[in-house]
């Protein structure tokens, strides 16, 4: 694919939607095909290699929805019934005699000949023992069908689906005890800027802790990817070319910083002399300098360096397209309707995703929105977006994205 525009030169912006569209459809053409078998117990978070098709009914037999008695229903004349047995979850029962009535509890199977099963709270037991019933019943009433979930050969998850507890809980109802899933993403995080320390160490004059390593690293482990944390690359070109050219068995390099137009941008400049760049300079905020290129073929997505910034992008655009390789469909989170408790008087050109809260059914924003103040999204829940070129005045509607919904 041939690059978009001249990077490195000013020109128009890439819409957000545009971005992601050309990201998820490079991410289809580099799905990862390998895949693996692993316990249930295992594919938290994993994505599934093949459809998930039921090789029983469930329920496998009709079973009873209430602890009660159950009877047919031509056997009932409005005078108490004799009860022949009783049946608990996990035996099989007799056929029920017929002008009887059967004991049953939640879960158990409903006997032979039996088309109704009516709760204790509506029967009366009889000095006798027989049972007198008080409320009209009808046919099937509190009678789980057999196969009501589930029938064989149903196909019940699709290829692609992300696997969580209630999908492993699924699987197991099924009797999976294991599961094919595509191989985790092998992603090299790495940061760029002789500014960088690693948390412990001393700070030096003009020096930083490097946060983005921390969150980015945590954020991929939850995501199910492989991470090599390629650590911090120096401003220097031939160091940066060399460690670049060292991360060749994975599936992506994601960085952090280098990619904008500056003189010591030197990640940017490897990727123009020795690689390709598909995607530079996006119309959001935080997160212009995005950038989605090749070194000698290995993928590579460049994040702003602000921590913010990073936060969004990753969010928004790096984390679908790295669902998408592994094969999930829908990678987009949630998004939806909130009024504003806020004031935004002045428009701007570019999307802003705004570090923000809800409160009382209100978006409010934290009071700092630089790209470089990531307290703003510890405080926050979710991200506000403001569209291009508006204004808002409190109760005006915007789109409001949960955090949670993006950090897993």
């Amino acid at each position: 694919m041939k690059p978009v525009g001249k990077p490195g030169k000013a020109g128009s912006l890439m819409a957000v939607e545009v971005a992601l569209a050309r990201l998820l459809e490079m991410a289809d053409a580099a799905k990862i095909r390998e895949h693996e078998r692993l316990p249930l117990a295992q594919v938290q978070g994993r994505v599934l290699a093949a459809d998930l098709i039921s090789t029983l009914d469930l329920p496998p037999w009709p079973n009873s929805a209430m602890d009660g008695y159950a009877l047919r229903l031509a056997d009932w004349t409005g005078e108490p019934l004799v009860v022949s047995q009783k049946i608990f979850a996990g035996q099989a029962p007799e056929p029920l005699k017929p002008g009887t009535c059967a004991r049953i509890f939640t879960g158990a199977p409903v006997p032979a000949g039996a088309d109704c099963v009516e709760m204790q709270e509506n029967a009366e037991v009889q000095a006798d023992e027989r049972v007198r019933f008080i409320e009209t019943m009808r046919p099937g009433q509190n009678i789980r069908p057999q196969g009501q979930e589930a029938t064989v050969g149903e196909l019940i998850l699709p290829v692609g689906t992300r696997l969580g507890s209630i999908e492993q809980g699924l699987a197991a109802s099924l009797g999976c005890a294991e599961l094919d899933v595509v191989r985790k993403v092998r992603v090299a995080v790495l940061s760029t800027g002789d500014e960088l320390i690693e948390p412990g160490q001393a700070l030096g004059p003009g020096q930083i802790y490097n946060s983005n390593r921390v969150l980015l690293c945590s954020w991929l482990q939850r995501l199910g990817c492989e991470v090599i944390d390629a650590g911090i690359l120096p401003d220097d070109l031939a160091t940066t070319r060399a460690r670049l050219g060292e991360l060749k068995d994975v599936d992506l390099i994601l960085s952090t910083g280098g990619v904008s137009v500056g003189e010591a941008d030197f990640l940017g400049i490897a990727l123009r002399e020795e690689g390709e760049l598909t995607l530079w300079k996006l119309a959001i905020k935080p997160g212009k300098p995005l950038t989605f290129g090749h070194f000698r073929g290995v993928p590579v997505i460049g994040l702003p360096g602000n921590p913010a910034s990073t936060l969004v992008t990753f969010a928004l655009l790096a984390r679908p397209y790295l669902l998408r390789r592994q094969g999930v469909k829908e990678v987009e989170p949630l998004k939806f309707q909130v009024p504003a408790g806020f004031i935004w008087p002045k428009a701007g050109n570019r999307r802003e995703y705004l570090r923000g809260r809800l409160e009382n059914g209100r978006a409010i924003i934290y009071r700092n929105q630089s790209s470089g103040v990531l307290r703003s999204a510890a405080w926050a829940d979710g991200l506000v977006e403001v569209l291009e070129d508006r204004t808002l005045i409190e109760g005006d509607w915007v789109s409001f994205i949960p955090l949670n919904e993006v950090l897993s």
